[in-house]
């Protein structure tokens, strides 16, 4: 136990390794209400604005499906399929609402959903040898166990499929992208663990802020047969392929969040978002009328303060 405790700390202190190439596919999917359908595209454009702005355009491949369809995500990945090489690295980030019967989890989106099992065939086909998806939509738990792969990555915004709530944990893992303070070891790059765990806090934080019980719970697990974790360390195993995956190198996709004015708006917008959550939370006991006119200004306001931001 000793030796193998030296021998995953030793992997977590290697550096992050480049690879040739890195295919990023970020995926929204239906929202169903007017805030969700906003906030689901907004993250999605988030992230591939902070891929795109913060790495050499050379090996970055960004692509962004909001509302993408079944056919969309299918033919991304059947694309990369045909491009990637063995020493290439592949992101899947999937962001939205999630469904699980028991059997089988499906990311909901316009026309026919998609599943998790065609997920995973879809980037077993992949020759890219390192892989991450990240599972943010409800009941994302339940698509694991048809993820799971030796050299793959796979976090999941909630434990199981039974955590059927939408999931917040987007809005921090685009956070993660762009604050500085993710890069916990200050190498210059945020790797798909320290995101994980930034995200993961941020999220906790957020519950516990609103006073409300948590109904979201993220794990991950990048051996590819053992069970996902809370908290990946070198005692139970998970948590080694993730720390020297390199997710985002710093550059400039940190300077908005080193820019006073941007970091204003940014503020901003993470209010906004959180009253539009606490708005959601109290709609039971609202009059359907007062529900729908702070819920347009809100969500007008945001809209606002994205735009500022975009400029």
């Amino acid at each position: 136990m000793k030796a193998l405790v030296l021998l995953l700390t030793a992997v977590f202190s290697l550096p992050a390794v480049t690879y040739a190439a890195t295919y990023y596919v970020t995926v929204s999917g239906l929202g169903g209400e007017p805030d969700y359908e906003q906030r689901f595209g907004m993250w999605a454009a988030d992230i591939g604005k902070a891929l795109k702005g913060g790495q050499d355009a050379a090996d970055v491949h960004v692509e962004t499906l909001v509302n993408g369809t079944r056919e969309q995500v299918r033919a991304a990945l059947e694309r990369i399929a045909k491009e990637a090489k063995p020493q290439d690295a592949v992101v899947l980030m999937l962001i939205g609402h999630g469904s699980f019967d028991g059997y089988e989890y499906k990311i909901n989106l316009p026309g026919p959903d998609l599943s998790g099992a065609e997920l995973a065939g879809l980037l077993d086909r992949i020759p890219a040898t390192r892989q991450l998806v990240v599972n943010m939509t409800s009941a994302s738990g339940g698509s694991i166990e048809s993820l799971r792969r030796p050299n793959r990555v796979v976090i999941a915004a909630t434990k199981a499929g039974t955590e059927k709530n939408a999931t917040v944990f987007a809005r921090y893992w685009v956070e993660a992208l762009r604050d500085p303070a993710a890069d916990t070891d200050k190498n210059e790059v945020v790797s798909a663990l320290e995101a994980f765990r930034y995200a993961d806090k941020k999220t906790a934080t957020f519950y516990e802020s609103q006073k409300r019980l948590a109904t979201e719970h993220a794990v991950l697990e990048d051996t590819g047969k053992g069970d996902a974790v809370r908290a990946p360390s070198p005692e139970n195993g998970e948590g080694h392929l993730a720390a020297v995956f390199p997710l985002l190198r710093i550059g400039a996709a940190a300077s908005a969040a080193k820019d006073p004015a941007k970091l204003e708006l940014l503020a901003k917008k993470e209010q906004l978002e959180q009253q539009i959550d606490k708005l959601k939370y109290e709609k039971a006991a609202m009059a359907p009328e007062d529900y729908k006119k702070q819920l347009g200004e809100l969500l007008l306001e945001l809209a606002r303060t994205q735009e500022a931001l975009d400029k």
